[in-house]
């Protein structure tokens, strides 16, 4: 287990101990009222032992705080499984797992500061961007291609089925140089055409914008899960509490991005810079 797994159990035990210190009960009253061992509650409040959601009906139950109950199932199975680290996670089959669950998903939205997001890049980005991450985790480059495959087949999201999107960009993100000038040309153009999809908004955040929320990229799949990637990991989020904070910094996002003519001419600005280096 990672340290920031095991530190997620140690959090969510905190969490259980606050809940029954405010209903005024001990360790073990709260055992004999539930039925369980002595220990019990001591082992799941220092995250020593994983609850079952029995565990957690029985908890809030008896700690009267049912009111409780949908949030702590969510953060019981984010505990475990919202942490992967990217080692062990080969590119290939992490593609293949963006492609199920943007499959799914009706309304996506994706905030990213510095580099085109997944679906919108051409191969020549994608193919860039798969380099580096496959040398500063020194991966083999023999994944480059089914890697690169990958992602590309996660774009037919765009074209098929009833899907929204709604991308916003940091200003940062025009002129992140990845590869040659020729390679962002491209890829610029490529957002200009994004535009123009029906189903697709696409927004820019201004560098001169005000601080209005604390964010790093993240996306959305409608309002049953978050994903936000970290140097060393991915994490997923499902905890409804947490989702609903993305929501709220995603439409401060929206509110402070341009759009529209005006998106477009940051857009076109940076190609010019571009075709002047």
């Amino acid at each position: 287990m990672t340290t920031t797994a095991k530190e997620a159990r140690e959090a969510f035990g905190e969490r259980l101990r606050n809940l029954r210190k405010d209903a005024g009960l001990t360790g073990r009253q709260l055992s004999e009222l539930a039925g369980w061992h002595s220990s019990k509650v001591s082992r799941i409040e220092y995250g020593k032992q994983t609850p079952t959601d029995a565990d957690l009906r029985a908890w809030c139950t008896h700690a009267r705080a049912d009111e409780h109950l949908p949030d702590l199932i969510a953060n019981l199975r984010n505990v475990e499984a919202s942490y992967l680290e990217w080692r062990r996670m080969r590119l290939p089959h992490r593609q293949k797992q963006s492609v199920a669950a943007e499959a799914k998903t009706n309304l996506m939205r994706w905030y990213e500061p510095v580099v085109v997001p997944g679906l919108l890049q051409t191969p020549p980005y994608a193919e860039a961007i798969l380099r580096m991450v496959l040398d500063f985790y020194d991966e083999p480059e023999s994944d480059i291609e089914s890697s690169l495959g990958a992602r590309l087949e996660r774009q037919q999201v765009l074209y098929r089925g009833n899907h929204r999107f709604y991308f916003i960009l940091g200003e940062q993100v025009l002129h992140t140089r990845v590869a040659t000038a020729d390679v962002m040309l491209e890829q610029l153009d490529r957002l200009l055409t994004a535009m123009s999809l029906p189903r697709v908004v696409l927004g820019i955040l201004p560098t001169k914008a005000d601080y209005r929320t604390p964010v790093n990229n993240f996306i959305m799949f409608d309002s049953r899960m978050v994903q936000v990637e970290t140097i060393s990991a991915e994490l997923t989020i499902t905890q409804p509490s947490e989702i609903a904070l993305y929501g709220k910094a995603f439409h401060r996002l929206k509110d402070q991005a341009v759009h529209g003519q005006d998106a477009r001419a940051m857009i076109a600005e940076a190609m010019a810079d571009l075709r002047g280096d």
